[in-house]
């Protein structure tokens, strides 16, 4: 989470087994993970008594609520949808949504994916939803055996149409982030380090802005698209795509485009510690927002329910509580909060 209090940033790094895609809906949010999809939700009412000795610093506080326990599936991007969240499922080439009787519950898959098995034939990973349902996704190849996209990694990469499963757009260079916004359809050509505006009637895409790293990962807040930005090793499997020939260095974060100049007008970049990211999230009218994973004891000392919340504290080995209603002020200092 980075957060804005008016005078500096902060960044409130959170151990998440190995995070790939992120959705939001209303105050839930939603992160795909090593083999499990996390569903958080904001406390809002306990946000601004966290943590105690500094109250009032957070204006969100999301919680661990549920997770999906789906197997090792290589997920990468998420999207709620009329149906619930939908999944794209990298290993079984296919989209899919959450079951409780299954790992996962196959609802399409790209025409020319002959089977579904944990091959990753085709490295889909992007999804973009319109109108409740995915319209787009996007894949590294349109090969149908294992990993056999990784051979034409540098141009094979496609835009794909869902409705009708024809590819829209082809020639891309490992493209990720299909997304809407106002209407229109953005995408980043990842190995090209671009931010991109396809047309897919037409099969072509307009570059809006060239970026110093691997784009992947994207959000809008306004006229601004929010683009991760990912370092690219000489070890990895990402290595000899165009965007390092395009820029001397790398570098990760997110960039800040305007949408109206195509022009970069900003960066968070992480200097030290992180060298590449997968999804960006913008959480609409929060400054600073804090999350809890299921291993903070402050996630099982937090309680809500529709009309009240809780934080419980143990106190003489009798557990009490203070309740927080709304805006309702805290507990006086002889009572546990």
């Amino acid at each position: 989470m980075v957060g804005w209090n008016g005078t500096q940033a902060s960044v409130l790094p959170r151990q998440l087994p190995r995070p790939m895609g992120l959705a939001s809906n209303g105050s839930n949010m939603a992160a795909v993970c090593k083999d499990e999809v996390m569903f958080f939700a904001d406390a809002h009412a306990l946000a601004g008594h966290y943590p105690e000795e500094h109250s009032a610093r957070y204006d969100a506080l999301f919680l661990p609520r549920a997770s999906y326990f789906i197997g090792s599936l290589d997920a990468h991007d998420i999207g709620f949808g009329d149906d619930g969240l939908w999944m794209v499922n990298t290993r079984f080439s296919c989209l899919s949504v959450l079951s409780r009787a299954y790992s996962f519950e196959p609802r399409w898959h790209p025409p020319f994916i002959s089977r579904l098995a944990p091959e990753d034939r085709c490295h889909l990973n992007g999804l973009a939803i319109l109108d409740g349902k995915p319209r787009y996704v996007t894949a590294h190849g349109t090969t149908d055996e294992p990993g056999a996209w990784r051979e034409s990694k540098a141009d094979g990469g496609v835009l794909i149409d869902v409705e009708s499963g024809e590819c829209a757009i082809t020639g891309l260079s490992m493209p990720h982030s299909p997304r809407y916004h106002d209407g229109k359809l953005y995408m980043l050509n990842s190995g090209a380090g671009e931010l991109c505006l396809p047309e897919p009637e037409k099969g072509e895409y307009e570059v809006i802005c060239a970026l110093p790293g691997y784009t992947r990962g994207m959000s809008f807040a306004g006229k601004y698209a929010l683009v991760g930005l990912s370092q690219v090793r000489s070890t990895h499997l990402f290595d000899g795509m165009g965007v390092q020939g395009r820029f001397g260095k790398l570098h990760c974060g997110v960039a800040v485009v305007d949408l109206e100049s195509g022009k970069e007008v900003g960066i968070f970049e992480f200097t030290d510690g992180c060298d590449e990211l997968y999804d960006v999230l913008f959480l609409q009218g929060l400054s600073m927002p804090s999350i809890l994973n299921h291993d903070n004891p402050a996630s099982k000392r937090a309680v809500t329910a529709p009309d009240f919340a809780y934080w419980l504290y143990e106190k003489d080995k009798a557990a009490q509580s203070t309740g927080l209603a709304g805006t309702q002020q805290p507990a006086s200092e002889d009572e546990t909060t």
